[in-house]
């Protein structure tokens, strides 16, 4: 369905920390008013972004809030003005040809733009490539293989014109390397949109690859594009190719000529419970529990899941809010992940089906064994625990109902955890 906007909800609550790093600095303080656009938080080091203000309002508080899987963390306040047309009203112009490697880099944090492709790391940052690994062939992800998941599909077909802007700018980062946008073979208007306004010998080509899930993960795009393998454990900068979301890129063609703050973004919300399912442009900080309210999930027991079935991650409460990093709101009825919660769990049965849907070729069923005797160095040091991103096949085909990526998520934590105590 055709993007639409979202209405700006009384209250938006914006996180300092939406994106993998430090979190962002306050700029504002309580009582100041402010104008949707400027930045109200600042960039805390290189690996940290700076936030916008999302609407144009006066700053109600700055204190800690309920984040989406649980813990709290520092959020600034904003009650928005009702009566306010919304209008963006701060941008910063600029030439982005006259800027050298590092001024871009610097304007590309100055928008505060993360991988919209689930990574939310900063994109400045991953743009950032080592010198001793030359790019040849940026690889930009148009596959959007997530059952239910529609944003990046309708970004390619109604903002092309942006997407190949954000490109020629990571090409000139990149110094200069050919494009090839990925696009699953379901999404054939999509392809056409973009080829549309292509000139003839550009750099830049869209390709129709085969629909299959995860097509969507870097790895694999990479070897359907190029037919290169990136080895295992290694960044994949290092087979000469770099991948990119197309809702980033879409989002630096957008914003970075104008200078102007990442403040909103386009989510599919859909699913049984949903009365008015599509793609909406949500100011960020908007209230998940409003939100909800606006596409008609009203039912008083509803599991909500920020992204799709294989991938998502349950939220733990209603009243957190969207931030940088959700592409979709997967919205069920209580009754429905009851009956999936209900089915019993089984002992390995060695059939092998995890294996052979493995996209990474790693052994599940091992390491699911070795999570449920906590011997989380053993799986990171030997069954590569490293190598999985979490795709969740393993578990959709386990005949035992074994929760694999769960457990792989676990033992990925405590590894982090150690590794902060060390």
């Amino acid at each position: 369905m055709a993007i639409r906007r979202l209405p700006f909800a009384p209250r938006l609550i914006v996180h300092l920390s939406q994106q993998v790093g430090r979190p962002a600095r306050p700029l504002v303080k309580i009582g100041e008013g402010v104008v949707r656009g400027p930045p109200i938080a600042a960039a805390e080091g290189f690996i940290s972004v700076p936030h916008h203000a999302p609407a144009t309002g006066v700053i109600e508080d700055i204190r800690l809030h309920a984040t989406a899987n649980g813990p709290w963390g520092p959020a600034i306040i904003i009650r928005v003005h009702q009566g306010s047309t919304q209008e963006i009203l701060w941008e910063q112009p600029q030439d982005l040809t006259a800027l050298n490697a590092d001024g871009l880099i610097k304007a590309v944090q100055d928008t505060g733009i993360v991988g919209l492709g689930g990574g939310v790391f900063p994109t400045h940052a991953k743009l950032k490539v080592p010198k001793e690994w030359p790019i040849d062939t940026l690889v930009v992800n148009g596959c959007e293989c997530e059952p239910y998941l529609t944003s990046d599909h309708r970004i390619m077909v109604e903002r092309a014109a942006d997407l190949i802007a954000g490109i020629t700018i990571a090409q000139q980062l990149l110094d200069g390397p050919r494009a090839i946008i990925g696009i699953e073979d379901n999404k054939m208007d999509a392809v056409e949109a973009i080829r549309k306004l292509l000139p003839e010998g550009s750099s830049i080509s869209a390709e129709a690859v085969p629909t299959k899930y995860p097509q969507g993960a870097g790895e694999m795009l990479i070897k359907t594009l190029t037919g290169r393998e990136v080895p295992p454990d290694a960044r994949a900068y290092t087979t000469g190719a770099y991948v990119q979301n197309v809702a980033t890129l879409a989002t630096m063609g957008a914003l970075m000529p104008r200078g102007r703050g990442f403040i909103e973004r386009v989510i599919t919300v859909v699913g049984p419970a949903v009365e008015k399912p599509g793609n909406y442009l949500v100011p960020f900080g908007t209230p998940l529990r409003f939100l909800l309210d606006c596409v008609g999930a009203r039912d008083a027991s509803l599991e909500v899941v920020f992204g799709g079935p294989m991938m998502g991650q349950a939220v733990a409460s209603l009243d957190t809010p969207i931030t940088k990093g959700v592409a979709g709101i997967l919205v069920l009825r209580g009754r429905e992940v009851a009956e999936r919660q209900s089915r019993k769990t089984y002992p390995c049965i060695k059939c092998g089906e995890c294996i052979e849907s493995c996209p990474m070729g790693l052994n599940p069923s091992t390491l699911g064994m070795l999570a449920t005797k906590r011997a989380y160095d053993t799986m990171a040091d030997s069954y590569r625990l490293g190598a999985c991103f979490e795709c969740g096949s393993c578990t959709y085909v386990c005949p035992a109902n074994i929760p694999l990526v769960q457990h792989f998520r676990v033992a990925k934590q405590m590894l982090r955890n150690k590794e902060k105590t060390a």
